[in-house]
Order: structure tokens, then C-alpha cells, then sequence
């Protein structure tokens, strides 16, 4: 696992956007993995700033979502699948239905988790996978507990995660649907690249378990030691219970510019 700190959001987002940028130069019909929720947005504004500046083009590519909200209306602003669209495949040149996300709304939710782990197979899975982290360690809604092993499932929220959630619900908890589609680890793990950022002191605490805690259900994101290639991104503040933090940066300070994440 690489960890980089830098010292904002900014700085984040303009690393993780040269990935990406470097991995459609070479195939510019890769798949991605989109996240929502906070600690994307940098890098979403950032890729938009490059295709607007003809720096990229995501015209080949496709996506796939991590979740969805069981039960939202189809038009309501906080479902995924419309967050993913204003926040960045509408700001760029995603073809319509490049984007695809679990179905909450589907009368099967158990056929409709193993149809979107078949539609990931059938793309030949993600290139390179872009996460977040919640306070308690949950990665895409794996909440503490996950297994290891889990595929895309139904999950039920933690109280934790849906008040983090609230304040994109007008601060109403209740608001907060109660259940989710999510990938599984396992799902998330077949990945050929993780990248995971995480800004905020907020953060300091599930940052500390994921890059130097033990692998545990208990902080699911801690699977990610395990991945051949991942990589953590953090402000100061989300790096600031990180024991080897001086380590991390005199490492990416003498890694060859040409090497990337």
C-alpha cells in the first residue's frame, strides 16, 4: 500500500486526475470506478477542468458505481446514480448508459446485486477503482462487520454512517434511507488499482486503522493491505494519527516522477 500525503484536497485531486489522465492516454476505453459522498468532489471538478481544457476524453470509457440507496425515488437529488450524473458524467463526455449502478429500486434486489457483479465481469472489471472512507472504516457501504469475501449485496446502514449521511439531507437523519446495495470487498478488491482518498481530521482515526491497523471486519477498509496495488491519499489533518507519516512522505518525496500513483 502507497500513501501519499499532501497538504489539501487539491493537491489531491490533481495527483489522482494525472493517474487517470495517464491511464486513458494508454486505453482510453478503460473502466473506472466512481464513488460519491465528499472526497471525490476534488477530483471530479479537477478531471471535468481537464476534459473542458481538451487534456482528456472519457467518450470510451466506462463506469461503474460502488452503491445505491434502496427505496429513493428515481428523480430524488441524493440517488446515486443523479449525484454521479451532476457531480461528473454530466460535466463530461460519458456516453449516456456508460454509467452503470446497482438498481435500488429493482423488485428483486438479490437478482438485480448478481446482475451488476455479472455486468462488471462482463466489462472485464475495473481499472482503476476511486474510494472514500467513512468514520468508522466502511468502504463503498460495507459497514464494520463485512466480510471479507462479500460480493454485491444488500446491506443495512449503520446509525454512524447515516448521520454522517444526513448533512446531504437537509441534516434529517430519518431522511436517510435505512438500506443500501452495495459492492462487497471482494468485489471492490478485484480492482486492478485502489485509490482511496480521505481529507479532514474526521478521518484521522479510519485512516490510521486502514494504513497501519490490522486487517479486521471491524474496519473494513483494512482489506485494502491486501490489494497488489492500492493507494491512500490524505490531507494533514486525515494523516495526523499516522505513527509513520515522516516515512510515507520522504518515500513519495524520492519516488521517480514517471512511476505515478
Amino acid at each position: 500500500m502507497e500513501v501519499v500525503i499532501q497538504p489539501d484536497a487539491a493537491a489531491i485531486a490533481r495527483l489522482v486526475a494525472d493517474e487517470v489522465q495517464s491511464l486513458l492516454a494508454a486505453r482510453p476505453d478503460a473502466v473506472l470506478g466512481l464513488a460519491t459522498g465528499s472526497s471525490p468532489l476534488a477530483v471530479y471538478d479537477e478531471l471535468v477542468r481537464r476534459y473542458e481544457a481538451g487534456a482528456l476524453s472519457l467518450a470510451r470509457v466506462r463506469a461503474f458505481m460502488l452503491d445505491e440507496y434502496v427505496g429513493l425515488p428515481d428523480d430524488h437529488p441524493e440517488r446515486y446514480r443523479n449525484v454521479i450524473e451532476r457531480e461528473f458524467a454530466g460535466r463530461v463526455d460519458l456516453p449516456a448508459g456508460a454509467v452503470q449502478g446497482p438498481d435500488g429500486n429493482a423488485e428483486d434486489l438479490p437478482a438485480a446485486c448478481a446482475a451488476y457483479e455479472a455486468a462488471i465481469a462482463a466489462a472485464g472489471g475495473v481499472d482503476l477503482q476511486l474510494l472514500g472512507i467513512g468514520s468508522d472504516g466502511h468502504i463503498a457501504f460495507n459497514e464494520p462487520g463485512s466480510s471479507l469475501a462479500s460480493r454485491t449485496r444488500i446491506k443495512t446502514l449503520t446509525s454512524q454512517t447515516r448521520r454522517d449521511n444526513a448533512r446531504f439531507f437537509d441534516g434529517d437523519v430519518e431522511a436517510v434511507p435505512r438500506h443500501c446495495l452495495t459492492q462487497g470487498l471482494a468485489t471492490i478488491m478485484s480492482a486492478r488499482h485502489l485509490v482511496l482518498v480521505a481529507t479532514g481530521a474526521g478521518k484521522a482515526e479510519a485512516v490510521h486503522h486502514l494504513v497501519e491497523g490490522p486487517v479486521s471486519a471491524m474496519w473494513p477498509a483494512t482489506i485494502m493491505q491486501h490489494h497488489p496495488r492500492a493507494t491512500v491519499l490524505v490531507d494533514d489533518a486525515a494523516a495526523s494519527r499516522l505513527q509513520l507519516a515522516g516515512y510515507y512522505r520522504e518515500v513519495f518525496a524520492g519516488k521517480p516522477s514517471w512511476q505515478g500513483l
